[in-house]
Formats: structure tokens, sequence, C-alpha cells
């Protein structure tokens, strides 16, 4: 199953791009959210990583949208493997 992931940084910026994409790409379920990329804390990241089953894809339309920095990215990407290990849901992929 493709999750996607779409998020903008303020209230007043739309979804509606990122969502038509990953809508495209065949994401079944799409996570969104309006928060800064500062904080580490985002629910709608949480849930998609959560609903993340073996063989399933994590999309995003731009690595930003994901992360805010390298450092952020490969924080990410620990904690999706540390999740994925405890839980026997590995190997899903990422893809932009």
């Amino acid at each position: 199953m493709k999750v996607g992931y779409a998020r903008v940084s303020t209230v007043g910026q739309s979804l509606e791009s990122q969502i038509e994409q990953l809508i495209e790409y065949g994401c079944e379920i799409i996570y969104m959210e309006k928060e800064s990329g500062k904080k580490t804390d985002r629910q709608d990241l949480d849930n998609a990583r959560k609903a993340l089953r073996k063989g399933d894809k994590l999309v995003f339309t731009k690595i930003d949208r994901l992360a805010r920095s390298v450092r952020d990215l490969h924080n990410i990407a620990i904690e999706l493997e540390a999740e994925g290990e405890g839980n026997k849901k590995r190997p899903f992929q990422i893809e932009q």
C-alpha cells in the first residue's frame, strides 16, 4: 500500500497540489497537516508512520515536506528503521 504524507508550514498555505500528486501516484491513504517543519512532534507524520506495514511505501512530494534538514531526515529514517524492527514491518520503502 502507498501511504502519502503532505505538509504545509502555515494555515494560509494549500495542501491541494500535494494531495493531487499523491492521488495521481496511487496513494490509498493520505495524511496531511499544517505544521511547521521545525516541529519534531508532527501528529499526522506519526500517524502515517504507524500506518506502515511490511511492503508499504511512505510517499511524499518533496523531501522538504518530510524533513527540514539532512539531520532531521536521518533521524526520521533511523526511527522508521527501529519501528519496523520492533513491529516486524520492514521492509517498506520511502518514495519521493
